[in-house]
């Protein structure tokens, strides 16, 4: 079973209702923030609000700590990164981190429901940049990011 299970710690979340639609992965994604087929990563679900908003409602389980009962930082700045990717991606684009800059505002505990958004802001080009955030079940925001991202074109060499 999952550990980290999106769809039950919904309702532990004290935030607004919303209609939210699930995003599909591949089957055989393997990559570390969703992929279904990666044991060792976080297998985050994503939904889309009726608004273009990216969510993964969360618990983030105790063996991605950095100090005892808090989430590693990089877990974190993972969790932030996907969520803007998610959010490029529901343009039907994939894309890859150039940059990004995260604010860790609070502490985010292991073990505990969480919710991450994220949000296109604008696209240009292959340029893509977008937002994300990181919420408590009281809606405090313990971290926040910023970052582009650059539509990979297949088929070209490095």
């Amino acid at each position: 079973m999952n550990e980290i299970d999106p769809a039950g710690n919904a309702e532990n979340l004290d935030l607004p209702l919303e209609r939210l639609t699930p995003m599909a992965h591949k089957a055989q994604n393997r990559c570390f923030g969703c992929g279904p087929a990666n044991d060792n990563g976080l297998q985050l679900s994503f939904l889309q609000a009726e608004d273009g908003r990216v969510v993964s409602p969360v618990t983030v389980p105790d063996r991605f700590e950095g100090p005892a009962g808090y989430v590693h930082g990089g877990i974190i700045a993972t969790l932030l990164d996907e969520t803007m990717s998610k959010s490029v991606r529901a343009l039907g684009v994939t894309a890859m981190t150039r940059q990004m800059e995260i604010e860790y505002l609070r502490p985010v505990h292991s073990g505990a429901p969480i919710r991450v958004e994220g949000r296109l802001l604008r696209s240009e080009g292959r340029k893509h940049w977008a937002d994300s955030r990181i919420l408590c079940a009281r809606g405090h925001v313990l971290a926040t990011a910023k970052g582009l991202f650059i539509e990979i074109r297949t088929g070209h060499g490095s």
